[in-house]
């Protein structure tokens, strides 16, 4: 009697030449989806455990596969760019709460990278730009059909099997390993890992929040501080502001870890010291207190608009809610007072068309600050000449009406250098040749460190303290009233993992009863705030308001 031929699938199992192809796929597709972070880099480091959609995508295609034989071309060029994108938002998944300490929202992120690619783009040649250009279109065309190759290689793997009971016997207990993850199953974490897909859904929901009035009126408050305060009769609510002048700096990624980590203030305690020795000096005082920021190691609006609405923008929803309603700000209340109300933000060479739910009467971006002087990375404009050119442009003279003015500095935000050279001589920072040839070649010479960004970022700190010491020193035009505000923590690469989201806010002044009305309200004195934080920076607005009115304040 002749022997039974041997099924397709056992000659398959027993073909090497068969079954390694199916072998490497599999570990190569689904290794592309686990993965973990290597901290505290951006780079990636391979995870043994299962890929959800991993399985989803054996499981598409032994479905494909058992009822037409085949995929045809056009279905794996559409699995393939899905696929894609998964492995594109399960890197972004694992990097960036690594990174930044906070996961990225692609409702809220993803729209502000035209502006920072745009705003590198015009920093560099246009031959540099194009190649770049070119490199991703060809990146992002061979990952894709790179992705293809692979899943035909699998799906042809699969084909012998398709139809055989034995392959589902295999697959179903990793299908429902897969969804008592998804259901959140704890038992299953060390084997699975973060499914992908529910990133995507919670954003895609967040989309369709934004879209719905009843979910806008559960986001937002019907009543802030800054509603009571416009209520008030015209002048009490700054009463005992007396008239002067308000700077509202915010002080990007000034945050918890300068005085939290020994080594970093170490590093920066020295120059911290000078600036207040130089506020001492010049017959201020400074008081400070710690506060909670909505976010971390970015999105600086949310930690902006928090201070200015008296709403917690913590839900990057209620952020881009506001921005479409009329609601009053602290602006509001300072213009119903008769205070001109200026914003400046150096960064800013783009159309910013948000800048209309502030309202600034004055608003000054980086093409109308005039700057001539060597670019330094990616926001090109040193803070000190930004504070220069605000006081020629707008030299606060007796006779000019009161003013409330929004300052935002960009030296310290990620990625942290070149380091701007800071210059003495305030007259010569408005020139076109504001630095020495070597302090120009010094501060450009210097390179991103991907791998240790921490000396980069307390760089750029010492350079802010150093340039707002000078600041301070100089002669003052009429009596000004500060307030600094660390808008988040820098990213968690330099803050460390599980940093707090506190930031130090310092209150700068000459009136001796209007400090004593900040420490009635928990600040201290020094530059060295109490530990405990006094709320988030929704709070400070309370605080803020409490503290310039004519009512009197408690003890804290």
């Amino acid at each position: 009697m002749q022997p039974q031929p041997q099924s397709v699938a056992v000659q398959s199992l027993r073909s090497w030449r068969g079954a390694l192809p199916l072998a490497l796929a599999l570990i190569f597709l689904n290794g592309l989806l686990s993965f973990t972070s290597w901290w505290p880099t951006i780079a990636v480091q391979p995870d043994s455990r299962i890929a959800p959609e991993f399985v989803g995508l054996v499981l598409v295609l032994c479905i494909w596969m058992a009822r037409s034989g085949r995929v045809p071309g056009r279905g794996l060029t559409v699995l393939a760019a899905i696929y894609g994108l998964l492995i594109l938002g399960r890197y972004v998944d694992v990097v960036a709460p690594t990174l930044f300490g906070r996961p990225i929202s692609l409702y809220w992120d993803v729209p502000q990278l035209p502006r920072f690619i745009w705003v590198t783009a015009t920093g560099s040649p246009p031959w540099a730009v194009v190649l770049v250009s070119v490199a991703i279109a060809v990146g992002t065309w061979s990952v894709i059909w790179g992705l293809r190759y692979v899943i035909r290689i699998l799906g042809e793997a699969l084909l012998p099997w398709s139809r055989s009971k034995r392959l589902w016997a295999v697959l179903t207990p990793f299908i429902l390993l897969c969804a008592a993850n998804y259901a959140g199953v704890v038992a299953t974490w060390p084997y699975v890992s973060k499914p992908v897909m529910p990133t995507y859904w919670r954003e895609l929901k967040l989309v369709w929040d934004s879209r719905s009035p009843e979910r806008i009126a559960q986001l937002l408050p019907a009543r802030t501080v800054v509603d009571t305060a416009l209520e008030q009769p015209p002048g009490r609510a700054l009463a005992a502001l007396g008239r002067r002048d308000l700077m509202l700096m915010f002080l990007e990624s000034f945050g918890a870890v300068l005085y939290d980590d020994p080594q970093v203030a170490a590093r920066v305690g020295p120059s911290r010291e000078q600036l207040a020795e130089a506020i001492s000096a010049s017959g201020r005082q400074v008081v400070s207190a710690y506060y909670r920021s909505p976010t971390i190691g970015g999105a600086s609006d949310l930690a902006h608009l928090s201070l200015l609405s008296g709403i917690d923008l913590s839900d990057p929803r209620r952020h881009d809610l506001l921005i479409t309603t009329e609601r009053p700000t602290l602006l509001s209340v300072f213009r119903q007072a008769g205070y001109e109300t200026f914003g400046v933000y150096p960064s800013v060479f783009w159309d910013w068309v948000e800048r209309g739910y502030y309202g600034f009467d004055v608003y000054l971006d980086g093409p109308s600050l005039g700057y001539e002087g060597p670019p330094f990375g990616y926001w090109k404009i040193p803070d000190q000449y930004a504070m220069a050119r605000l006081l020629q442009a707008y030299p606060a003279t007796p006779a000019a009406r009161p003013r409330m003015t929004i300052f935002a500095t960009m030296a310290t935000h990620f990625p942290f250098v070149p380091t701007p050279p800071y210059q003495p001589d305030w007259a010569r920072v408005l020139t076109k040749s504001p630095f020495d040839e070597a302090a120009v070649a010094q501060a450009s010479a210097q390179k991103v460190n991907w791998q240790d960004m921490r000396p980069d970022y307390l760089s750029t700190v010492n350079y802010a303290h150093t340039w707002l010491t000078g600041f301070f020193s100089l002669p003052e035009a009429r009596d000004t009233v500060y307030l600094l505000v660390g808008d988040h923590q820098p990213t968690t690469n330099v803050a460390g993992e599980g940093a707090r989201w506190d930031v130090p806010v310092y209150l700068v002044a000459r009136d001796s009863q209007l400090l004593e009305r900040f420490r009635r309200l928990g600040f201290r004195d020094g530059m060295h705030p109490d530990a405990k934080p006094l709320g988030g920076l929704h709070d400070l607005t309370a605080t803020l308001l409490s503290a310039l009115s004519d009512s009197p304040v408690s003890k804290h």
